[in-house]
C-alpha cells in the first residue's frame, strides 16, 4: 500500500507573524478593508488554515484620507441602537471622518472577518490610526502595496 501524505496545519503557536503596514491614503474603502482583512486572517499564506489565528498584524496609516466611491460619501451611514427607547444614533461618514476616522477603516475591516471567537481575535491584530505617526516602531513593520493584489 502506499502512504498517503497527510494534509498539515499550522496552529497559532507555530504561526510566523509579521508586521505590516498600510498607507491609506486615496484607497478605496471597501478594497483597503478586504485586502486587510484577507493579511489578518493568513489567507495570503500557503500554511492558511481556517479555524487558527495565523495571521499577519497590519497598521493602517493616514486612515482620514481613505476615498469612498460614488455618493456613499454622503449616503453611508453608521448606526448604533443602545437598546433602549430612542436609543438609535445615526452618524454620516463625513461625521465620522472628522470625530473618529479610525472607526471607519475599524470598521469595514471587522464586517469582513468571521462573526465568533476568532473573528474577536482576528480584529485585535488591526492597529488604525489617523495620522501618520504610529507606535509600532520597534515591531520593524514592512511596507504592504495592496494596490498590486
Amino acid at each position: 500500500m502506499k502512504q498517503e501524505k497527510m494534509t498539515k496545519f499550522i496552529s497559532t503557536q507555530n504561526a510566523d507573524r509579521k508586521w505590516y503596514i498600510v498607507d491609506a491614503e486615496d484607497q478605496v474603502l471597501g478594497r483597503l478593508a478586504a485586502n486587510i482583512a484577507r493579511v489578518i486572517r493568513g489567507k495570503n499564506k500557503p500554511t492558511f488554515t481556517p479555524n487558527a489565528d495565523i495571521g499577519d498584524f497590519v497598521i493602517v496609516v493616514n486612515a482620514e484620507k481613505v476615498k469612498v466611491t460614488g455618493k456613499r460619501a454622503l449616503l453611508k451611514k453608521y448606526t448604533h441602537y443602545s437598546g433602549y427607547p430612542g436609543g438609535l444614533k445615526v452618524r454620516s461618514l463625513e461625521e465620522l471622518r472628522t470625530r473618529k476616522p479610525e472607526f471607519i477603516i475599524h470598521n469595514a475591516v471587522k464586517g469582513m472577518l468571521p462573526k465568533n471567537r476568532l473573528g474577536r481575535q482576528l480584529i485585535k491584530k488591526l492597529k488604525v490610526y489617523a495620522g501618520e505617526d504610529h507606535p509600532h516602531q520597534a515591531q520593524k513593520p514592512v511596507s504592504l502595496n495592496l494596490m498590486e493584489k
